[in-house]
């Protein structure tokens, strides 16, 4: 066991949401759970949260609140079209992390801190304010640099695309103005195309490969059973009720193949085009197939997976997809977009990748991957028994923190080498 004293500051830190959120909170889980002497920094909205999820590290659990300038910003922007909310967001972000940066100071020096360890947000090309603050610095794993595929280039529209791009061309301005990645000792990245996304100022900065996901398998330990039976079949989505996540597609899908096979999907997750899904759904007489069960939490997710028999992702920009593990991790077969995150994970031999080349092939193809499944418990089985597997071969949050631990080593031994 290591000896090292560890800080880790993220913003968002959540069991109950998902997504990068978790991220922070299975570090601290981890290297808690093996009396690794470790703090994190968060802010103030998560607090009640994460102090019933570790009762016994109140005092390693510190917080920041809003400004009234973030409070009144946020108030603003509330009601305003997403590109503004976007960049409400991303102000409010980088004045809470101003407020970590002097907070982190403190318990650098008070608890003799040797690595600090910021894990999110992914994002390559986000800015980061940890810099100078008394011990070496580690970022990442970021995952980003995705675009809509070519077919899909429209669905961004005009602003949304533009807004994009500009924070894309700033993005190497402000990784100046606000050097915490050019001054990180090591910066971790999902893949290639993260790296290729990392602005050019930080691309000088010490960089490694590292898997962004994992999977806590004490939450998912139990297998999916596959029936030998032909009977109806269940798919599954989880996650937002966004346009880019194309479950209107996955939907029209459903529909092309519901006289041919006894089919239905359960939709978890909740979202601005829930509206419009719940339209379409009645709209193709699929009322009695589709059951839309709103937000899920973490905790109840496993459950609700097992009663499934595949999940599908049709997301068109999803740079990571936990999702797909989680999926994977209790023997389920995948049937996802190859296009971000989910080819990290998936393979022919634990499910069917998809190339989202237009709305009409996607439609197609997710049918007739539907139709595949439906039709063979056989390969089900087969799919879900490889991802069982691998996901505790590669994917186990357990494994994931002893590569970090040596990480940590590394960079304070060289810290310390340079001092």
């Amino acid at each position: 066991m290591t000896s090292l004293r560890i800080l880790i500051v993220a913003e968002h830190a959540s069991l109950r949401f998902g997504g990068e959120a978790l991220l922070p909170v299975h570090y601290f889980r981890v290297l808690r759970a093996r009396g690794i002497e470790t703090w994190m920094l968060c802010h103030e909205r998560v607090a009640e949260e994460l102090r019933a999820a570790f009762p016994h590290d109140h005092d390693r659990l510190l917080f920041v609140p809003d400004s009234p300038s973030q409070q009144a910003l946020w108030h603003w922007a509330g009601d305003k079209p997403r590109l503004v909310l976007n960049a409400a967001e991303a102000v409010t972000h980088m004045v809470t992390q101003a407020a970590q940066r002097k907070v982190a100071r403190q318990i650098v020096r008070d608890k003799k801190i040797d690595v600090v360890h910021e894990p999110t947000p992914v994002s390559p090309v986000q800015p980061s304010s940890t810099f100078d603050v008394g011990a070496p610095v580690i970022i990442g794993p970021m995952n980003g640099g995705l675009d809509y595929p070519d077919g899909f280039a429209k669905m961004e529209g005009h602003v949304q695309r533009a807004g994009f791009r500009a924070a894309r061309a700033v993005a190497g301005a402000l990784n100046v103005a606000v050097p915490g990645k050019r001054k990180a000792a090591l910066l971790l990245y999902a893949n290639e195309r993260t790296r290729k996304a990392l602005p050019l100022p930080v691309r000088h900065v010490r960089a490694l490969e590292m898997v962004e996901n994992g999977v806590d398998l004490a939450r998912f330990s139990a297998r999916k059973v596959v029936s030998p039976d032909p009977g109806p079949v269940r798919f599954a989505f989880v996650g937002r009720l966004i346009d880019l996540k194309a479950v209107d597609l996955l939907i029209e899908a459903l529909g092309r193949i519901a006289g041919e096979h006894d089919v239905s999907l359960d939709v978890f997750g909740d979202g601005t085009e829930r509206p419009k899904l719940e339209a379409l759904t009645e709209k193709l007489g699929l009322s009695e197939r589709v059951r839309f069960h709103g937000f899920v939490a973490q905790a109840d997710l496993p459950a609700k997976l097992l009663e499934t028999d595949g999940l599908i992702l049709p997301s068109l920009r999803e740079c990571g997809g936990a999702v797909v593990l989680e999926a994977m991790s209790l023997g389920l077969p995948v049937i996802a977009t190859d296009w971000g995150g989910p080819p990290d994970y998936v393979d022919e031999g634990c499910g069917i990748l998809i190339k989202p080349d237009s709305p009409q092939q996607l439609v197609a193809d997710l049918a007739d991957a539907m139709r595949k499944l439906a039709g063979s418990p056989e390969l089900r089985e087969r799919l879900g028994a490889r991802g069982y597997d691998k996901v505790r071969e590669s994917f186990d949050w357990e494994r994931k923190v002893d590569r970090m631990i040596e990480l940590y080593e590394s960079v304070a031994r060289r810290s310390q080498n340079v001092a």
